[in-house]
């Protein structure tokens, strides 16, 4: 495995933000309780199929992660950071794309008002907000993420945006 701080501080912020109930480990719970929170956000039940589809997206990427690290129903931050980290530097974009290609998709299934399966910038926005970040360079941010340039975000670029985020490349936060 590499090291390099950008991305070592970024799975770290992931670490402490997946960690529901701060218990310093992560668990399939956590996972659950995040999803849950991130629906809320955007004012759907836990209950509704967009939640429920966030809620599987990210119990799958628990238990890929979990799975990676023989198969702990915990992971410590150290774990973590290496199954990460080995998912970011070593295994490739395919492998990055599998593991978080799901979570992507629930959330594009929750901000999408329209039902096309895009994001306009005003539903890019609401994204930001629903996570918790900062909405004042939403516009700034979804151009960068705009990589075609047509006006709409598709899962495809928003997957490659949180991947460049991940490896440093890019300063757009798009999972909270």
């Amino acid at each position: 495995m590499a090291n390099n701080p950008v991305i070592d501080a970024r799975l770290s912020k992931r670490f402490d933000k997946w960690d529901f109930d701060r218990n310093g480990v992560l668990e399939r719970e956590d996972f659950v309780q995040e999803a849950a929170r991130i629906a809320r956000s955007f004012g759907k039940s836990a209950d509704s199929p967009e939640a429920e589809a966030l809620r599987d997206a990210f119990v799958g990427l628990f238990d890929y992660l979990s799975a990676q690290a023989g198969g702990s129903p915990t992971l410590t931050r150290d774990a973590y950071q290496q199954v990460a980290s080995d998912l970011v530097y070593v295994q490739g974009e395919a492998a990055f794309n599998r593991a978080l290609g799901p979570v992507v998709s629930g959330l594009v299934g929750l901000a999408d008002q329209n039902a096309d399966r895009l994001i306009s910038g005003e539903e890019f926005a609401s994204w930001l907000t629903a996570l918790g970040l900062d909405t004042a360079s939403a516009k700034e941010s979804f151009q960068k993420v705009d990589t075609d340039g047509d006006g709409q975000l598709s899962e495809e670029e928003l997957l490659t945006a949180i991947r460049q985020y991940h490896f440093g490349q890019l300063d757009v936060e798009l999972l909270g």
